[in-house]
């Protein structure tokens, strides 16, 4: 497996998969992990060179987390550990330990701390935007906590592109501790992230987490089958499923499949590779060692310019204002004096 430089503002060597641990655990209806497999699980992942793990404090009610400090123990600097706050740990989670607010944060960090056996939390996220904690207080929050030593890096999971700008922007100006990076829902079925949020992470240096991009079972095909076993549509109550119900989701999961066969692997490993191709490091979030070893030889595929082209194409979706606008090509020439085919644009957007 090789290493990333995580972002513009971080010196951290991550590897190039992430090890998602929602499944470490069996809190949720029994779907997920025992002990044993979710540290053979670890233990492959390791073994393969992954170093960057990400849990939550909510998932599997904390068992996740609980998994963690206990395998992580006597090896904790081999890992880049991120966890998450926000939501509910569990069904006795009230309303001051959940949210955005600094109050959440504190409570939760010191739980999590406990719950993963260790002193400091590598990379934290705030898991979904509440949408009325000032980003002044939640940038303070992290900051504080970097100063405390309970966190070395902050991230936002689930923010719209204007709040991440803004919060980059307050750190920024404030010297406080930067946002490191971002988590989305990034994959063939979940395009809507490339538009605005992961534009604003380019141009502002921000690294980029995609989680689900198997779109929770759906792009590995194995849905069209009779077989029942452990399905995410069926498990979690749907939570991350994306079903095939669109005319678009039929072509794109066909498209996987005849790619798939062109190069003897799986529909889910071309999957995984084509949002790696992008940029973002994926998140993969095995239940079984079946699935991550699975995972991981995806790791090993270099998609060709022709395969990129045919998934982008059959998985693309329309761009909204402001960019029926600014991808109009009337526009792009008024605007550049008709030199517009011309000029060398740079890779990454610009802030």
């Amino acid at each position: 497996m090789r290493y990333k430089i995580f972002g513009k503002h971080t010196g951290l060597r991550v590897s190039e998969f992430v090890l998602g641990t929602a499944n470490f655990g069996t809190a949720w209806g029994g779907h997920g992990a025992d002990p044993d497999e979710a540290r053979r699980i670890l233990d492959t992942y390791a073994d393969a060179g992954g170093n960057f793990l990400d849990s939550a404090n909510g998932y599997q009610d904390g068992q996740s987390e609980a998994f963690l400090g206990s395998l992580l123990a006597g090896r904790r600097d081999e890992f880049v550990l991120s966890t998450k706050f926000t939501v509910k740990t569990d069904a006795n989670s009230g309303i001051l330990v959940t949210g955005n607010s600094r109050q959440a944060m504190i409570s939760s960090v010191d739980a999590s701390l406990k719950r993963l056996k260790t002193d400091r939390i590598d990379l934290y996220w705030a898991h979904v935007s509440d949408g009325v904690t000032p980003l002044e207080e939640l940038v303070r929050g992290f900051d504080d906590l970097v100063r405390a030593g309970k966190i070395l890096y902050a991230g936002l999971s689930n923010f719209p592109a204007w709040r991440i700008a803004r919060a980059a922007t307050i750190a920024e100006l404030r010297g406080a501790v930067p946002i490191a990076g971002i988590q989305v829902e990034h994959s063939l079925v979940q395009r809507a992230t490339e538009q605005d949020v992961i534009s604003a992470a380019r141009a502002l240096g921000i690294g980029v987490v995609a989680y689900s991009p198997l779109g929770g079972g759906l792009l590995t095909g194995k849905y069209r089958s009779d077989n029942r076993e452990a399905r995410r549509d069926e498990a979690w109550a749907g939570a991350g499923f994306q079903p095939e119900n669109s005319a678009q989701r039929t072509a794109i999961i066909d498209t996987l499949l005849d790619i798939a066969s062109e190069s003897g692997v799986t529909a889910g490993e071309i999957a995984i590779a084509w949002v790696a191709d992008k940029g973002s490091l994926p998140i993969i979030g095995p239940r079984t060692l079946g699935q991550l070893e699975s995972n991981l030889a995806a790791s090993s595929i270099k998609l060709s310019a022709e395969q990129v082209a045919r998934l982008d194409a059959v998985s693309a979706i329309p761009r909204g204002y402001p960019y029926t606008v600014l991808d109009d090509p009337r526009i792009q020439d008024i605007i550049t004096g008709s030199r517009a085919q011309q000029i060398d644009l740079p890779v990454d957007p610009v802030a």
